[in-house]
Parts: C-alpha cells; sequence; structure tokens
C-alpha cells in the first residue's frame, strides 16, 4: 500500500503543480474543471447513484453548467460563491445534527442537489482565486495542507474531546486548536511576504481562521456521506489515496468561501 501511494503521489503532485500554477486563462478553467466532473461522478455515487454509467447523467448535467458559466463570464463572478455559502450553512446544519436529520437529506436527489452547491462553487472558486494572482491560490491550499497537518498530530499527541464522534470519531477539538495554529502562523508569515498593512493583515487573518473552520465542515461532509453510504473511500481512481474527492474534500468548502473573503476585504 505505501508502495502505491509513493508511485501514485509522484505523478500526481507535479501533474497537480503544473496544471494549477504552470496553466491560466481556458488551459486552467479546463484542467479545474476535469478535477471538479470526477469529483462529481463520484459525488454521485455518494448520492447513491451506484451503476458507473448511470453516473455519467448527472457529471454531463455538471459539465453543462460549468459551460455555461465559462460562456456567460459567470466564472469570475462572486454572487455564487455566496450561493454556495448558503449551501455550506446547510450543510453544517446537517452535519452538526448527523443522525438525527438524516431523513432531510438522505433521499438520492437532495444528495445530488447538495454536489451542486458545492462543486460548482468550488470550479468558480478555483477561477476567482486564479484571476486575482497565483499567490492567492497558493496560499489556500498551503492553508489546507497546514489545517490538515496541524490537526493530524496535534490531535494524535493531545486529542482528547471528540469533534464530531457520529461522522468521524478521529476527528478532536484539540486537533482543530492545532489546525487553527498552524493556519494563523501562515497567515501572518504570508502578510508579511506580500507586505500588507496592519488592517489588511488582520483581515488575512481573520480570514484564515474562518476558512480553516470551513475545510474541516468539508471533510465532515464527505465522511457523513461516506458514512451513510457505507463506504471508506470515495472511488478508487487515485490507487493508494481513495478517490478525488478524498483528496479536495476541505478544499471543496476553502476555496469557494476564501475566494469570496479574499475579494472583500483584501
Amino acid at each position: 500500500m505505501l508502495r502505491q501511494r509513493i508511485i501514485t503521489a509522484a505523478w500526481l503532485a507535479p501533474l497537480a503543480l503544473f496544471g494549477l500554477f504552470g496553466l491560466d486563462g481556458a488551459g486552467f478553467g479546463l484542467f479545474t474543471a476535469a478535477i471538479v466532473l470526477l469529483a462529481g461522478w463520484e459525488w454521485a455515487n455518494l448520492a447513491g447513484v451506484a451503476a458507473p454509467g448511470r453516473r455519467l447523467l448527472p457529471v454531463a448535467g455538471l459539465a453543462v453548467l460549468i459551460a455555461l458559466c465559462w460562456a456567460s463570464g459567470v466564472a469570475w463572478e462572486s454572487w455564487p460563491l455566496w450561493l454556495g455559502a448558503l449551501g455550506w450553512l446547510v450543510n453544517l446544519y446537517w452535519v452538526t445534527g448527523y443522525p438525527q436529520r438524516l431523513a432531510q437529506w438522505q433521499s438520492t436527489g437532495m444528495r445530488l442537489g447538495m454536489g451542486l452547491w458545492v462543486l460548482l462553487p468550488t470550479w468558480i472558486g478555483f477561477n476567482v482565486l486564479r484571476e486575482s494572482g497565483a499567490v492567492w491560490l497558493l496560499f489556500v491550499l498551503l492553508l489546507v495542507w497546514g489545517a490538515d497537518i496541524g490537526a493530524y498530530f496535534v490531535g494524535r499527541a493531545f486529542g482528547r474531546r471528540k469533534l464530531a464522534p457520529a461522522v468521524s470519531p478521529g476527528k478532536t477539538w484539540e486537533g482543530v486548536s492545532g489546525g487553527l495554529a498552524v493556519t494563523a502562523a501562515l497567515a501572518v508569515g504570508f502578510a508579511v511576504w506580500q507586505g500588507l498593512g496592519l488592517a489588511s493583515g488582520l483581515a488575512l487573518l481573520g480570514a484564515t481562521l474562518v476558512v480553516t473552520l470551513a475545510s474541516v465542515l468539508g471533510d465532515l461532509l464527505e465522511s457523513m456521506l461516506k458514512r451513510h453510504r457505507g463506504i471508506k473511500d470515495s472511488s478508487r481512481l487515485l490507487p493508494g489515496h481513495g478517490g478525488v474527492l478524498d483528496r479536495i474534500d476541505s478544499l471543496t468548502a476553502a476555496v469557494p468561501l476564501f475566494a469570496l473573503l479574499q475579494g472583500g476585504v483584501l
């Protein structure tokens, strides 16, 4: 398993870095759309569409919406990000109320709708951030990775109080605190690097803490859906690493929210 994980990472990491930072314009839009559509294929399974062939229909629908957003210029506008933020408030309500509120979202149609307000704003958020400058796209990626690393090590060392035991028993409040500490340090470092003034630096710090918490919610949402579906990984598209959604679940919440906040306060 470790050998397979290393082999997959050896080709996946350079591909991801080239696509995210070596491409721009239409090339970047197509690259990120491909990621989101693969995640959409996996989401259809989480929604209860088990047959691989049948999953192509919701993926095709998502592809059409992406194309329409690109053609109309919506791909670089902020209002879809506001709709996505409202959707994440609903997701928060469901995650914190699992399994008591299961009946509200367990139908296949509702889960597919949930995927729409998660995945489409993710793609738009990528485009908005890339348009703002690669540095902010880099920042949100480092934010999510830093939050994961901080949560993992602090949670293992000091974790006692369960965050959401019904959804993801391994996560703790101490782990969340560790993730917040790492991303706060990252925000301070970026503020100094970019030469931000005090007001902008504090705004970046505040946005970072909010987005860090959102990234945790993104992870919990996918964990909730997988638990309900009775599966460990979203797919086997990435040998040794599970599926695309398993790698970008935190980003689906962090990217659109940071794109929204970055445009408003920085």
